[in-house]
């Protein structure tokens, strides 16, 4: 890999994936830590296994622009995809660490706005913030604000869930509308305005999880942030050596989210969310899960979007409203940089 750094080198998609195999799985010898799932699952995040649970770690950058958008700001987006991160491996959120980054000059009025986001973003799943750090670059040195945060949860040891584990039979849902999030921000970004206006879906969704994980049978989870839900279903198919096949006509999306797409030229498989997930689950159980995960306050929405099957592996496939079967692509970089 020659030259420099772009954009789409930190977008979540195959460029992503060739960045941080060649310098870093392809450089730390050391992957793993007490018996936990490490690195090389390239999951949303990693555990250590102690004598009778298994604590899960998550840690992300989010460096949005812009900072506040309909339905949200950075400090919610920070706090909601941390704890988000944690709840896909099937562990409880119990804590966040977090590290503030701003530039020289930036308004205490604005930092105070996104601090209480991230309070009330944690409080809405009982999640302690117990400690960070907070430091100032010079002005033109970084833009406005950059936030790291690293989620702790609990599970019992062996209950962790991989984005690998789904099975032929399987049943795939999606808790939501897709690519709420990415239009939020296009529109904010770019001054574009539509007859509804599109509100970021960001929010912490543990409750629709923990709704999930008590009726049983959740194989794999991946929530569709960067890559949107074409990276999530890829990634789920690509490590569970499944294919997975989606019906079109079943897949949620908002009619302002798909006008805003063909408008842009933009995929709407490929939007992002920020308070949905992908959640594969047994066949016999999917339609009460389903059930479990409309009760819930980031549920309601939920619905059976396809199945997996064996004899395509690696492959997603959706089955589409004109008729007709295509492969759905993994994204090779984000269509729109810096939205989370």
């Amino acid at each position: 890999m020659d030259g420099k750094v772009t954009l789409s080198h930190g977008a979540g998609g195959e460029l992503t994936f060739e960045v941080v195999k060649r310098f870093f799985l392809e450089k730390f010898l050391h992957r793993s830590a007490m018996d936990g799932v490490g690195l090389d699952a390239l999951d949303d995040g990693a555990s250590i296994k102690t004598k009778n649970l298994e604590i899960v770690f998550s840690i992300d950058n989010y460096t949005v622009n812009p900072i506040f958008f309909p339905g949200g700001d950075i400090g919610r987006l920070a706090v909601s995809g941390t704890i988000n991160d944690v709840s896909m491996l099937g562990a409880k959120p119990v804590a966040i660490l977090d590290a503030v980054t701003v530039e020289e000059g930036f308004s205490f009025n604005d930092l105070e706005l996104i601090v209480n986001s991230m309070k009330e973003a944690a409080e809405e799943v009982d999640v302690a913030i117990v400690s960070g750090d907070f430091k100032v670059m010079p002005k033109g040195k970084l833009d406005k604000i950059v936030i790291a945060a690293c989620g702790v949860g609990v599970t019992e040891k062996g209950k962790i869930i991989l984005d690998s584990g789904a099975k032929p039979g399987d049943k795939v849902l999606v808790t939501g509308t897709i690519g709420d999030h990415g239009v939020a921000l296009i529109s904010k970004r770019e001054g574009i305005e539509f007859e509804t206006e599109i509100m970021s879906d960001t929010a912490p969704i543990w409750c629709v999880v923990e709704a999930a994980l008590k009726v049983g049978g959740v194989h794999a989870m991946k929530d569709p942030t960067r890559g949107g839900l074409a990276g999530a279903l890829n990634e789920i198919a690509e490590k569970s050596k499944v294919t997975i096949y989606v019906n079109e006509e079943k897949i949620p999306f908002k009619e302002p989210v798909i006008a805003a797409a063909e408008m842009l030229g933009l995929s709407p498989y490929e939007l992002l969310s920020e308070g949905k997930a992908v959640i594969v689950v047994d066949r016999e159980l999917a339609e009460e899960t389903l059930n479990e995960i409309k009760k819930t306050k980031y549920g309601k929405e939920a619905e059976i979007i396809g199945e997996v099957r064996r004899e395509k592996p690696g492959y997603v496939l959706i089955n589409t409203l004109a008729g007709g079967t295509r492969i759905l692509e993994k994204p090779i970089g984000e269509p729109i940089p810096r939205i989370c």
